[in-house]
């Protein structure tokens, strides 16, 4: 981290930092829209954002907005202890495993994590800060995969990437340390999209996989929601950026009717392993998110549905600065142990 991005970093967690009633003050008059109240911490933090005229990675050419959104990662990321991380190398993907500290011998379980990114952004460092909080806040190792990422991988590399991922972790359990029968998969966004998927895949092809977390996910690419309406401009995620990677990655109505993007469509097979789906109140996605756990429910699959209301798209990557973010993926992290337990 260069000098001018640790001053803005030791700057942002100072002001996130504040007492609420000092942040209300700074953030100006509370935002109320359909029901719910913006976070003062996350209300401040894109106030920040607009004053210092941040662009979003959509406004950038493609290899600029990459680097912006790590680099955006590592101002709210802070120092995220963990007990070990590793790099390794996953069905020839490039991996990361977190360790928590005092983790047991013996086989025990892991979270396979997909990153999000609208399927053309994001990495393993943009997405090292939750990663790291979810692995030691609930005990359970996290395995971060890397796959390949849209225009240069088109459609549906990322869908083929994750499969394979996931049964290279079933095929590799013992020199892993972890019990087959405790995996689960997980991800945000675009990757919770893809962890949907594998979920369904495992379910049809009879791959061992025992719970799915799914963060704020992508559900269904031809989306006319409210929440799009309400919350698709000048709340981080905006209708550009959905649009921009709609186009890019599903340039063809097929694309987009494909059941492993549109999976409110999608045929849901028996034995789907149980999910758990985090919403955020003032996030576009946030309907198709509840849509999709509405039809596990409706479809007789355990689902548990959680939103967070006073939260915007990405706050799974505020781990470091703030309060109101963290306590959300501190209650994510807690789900993911007893999950796994």
């Amino acid at each position: 981290m260069d000098l001018r991005t640790s001053i803005e970093a030791i700057t942002l967690k100072t002001l996130m930092g504040l007492p609420e009633r000092v942040q209300r003050l700074l953030a100006g008059r509370t935002v109320d829209i359909d029901g719910q109240r913006l976070d003062t911490d996350v209300q401040l933090m894109l106030r920040l954002q607009q004053v210092a005229r941040v662009k979003g990675s959509e406004e950038l050419p493609l290899a600029e907005g990459r680097a912006q959104m790590v680099r955006t990662a590592g101002l709210v990321r802070g120092h995220q202890p963990v007990g070990a991380v590793r790099d390794l190398e996953v069905a020839g993907l490039p991996a990361r495993h977190y360790l928590p500290t005092g983790l047991a011998d013996g086989p025990g379980p892991v979270l396979l994590f997909f990153h999000g990114g609208g399927f053309l952004y994001g990495d393993l460092d943009s997405h090292d800060g939750p990663c790291r909080v979810l692995a030691e806040q609930s005990g359970v190792p996290v395995l971060s995969v890397a796959y390949r990422l849209g225009p240069e991988a088109a459609f549906p590399t990322a869908f083929d990437d994750a499969e394979a991922a996931h049964r290279w972790v079933v095929d590799h359990a013992e020199e892993l340390g972890v019990d087959p029968q405790r995996i689960a998969v997980g991800g945000d966004s675009a990757g919770g999209n893809l962890a949907a998927w594998v979920a369904i895949a495992a379910a049809r092809g009879g791959v061992p996989l025992a719970w799915q977390l799914l963060v704020y996910p992508c559900t269904f690419p031809e989306r006319d929601t409210a929440s799009l309406r309400l919350f698709g401009e000048g709340l981080y995620l905006t209708r550009e950026f959905i649009d921009t990677a709609n186009s890019v990655y599903l340039p063809t109505e097929l694309e987009r009717k494909d059941e492993r993007v549109a999976l409110l469509g999608a045929e849901l097979p028996a034995g789907l392993a149980p999910a758990y789906v985090v919403t955020a109140g003032f996030d576009p996605l946030r309907d198709e998110g509840e849509q999709y756990a509405a039809r596990l429910e409706a479809e007789g699959h355990a689902v548990e549905v959680e939103r967070r209301p006073g939260q915007i798209h990405g706050f799974l990557n505020i781990v470091g600065v703030g309060r109101s973010s963290r306590a959300a993926v501190d209650r994510i992290a807690e789900r993911l142990g007893d999950a796994l337990a």
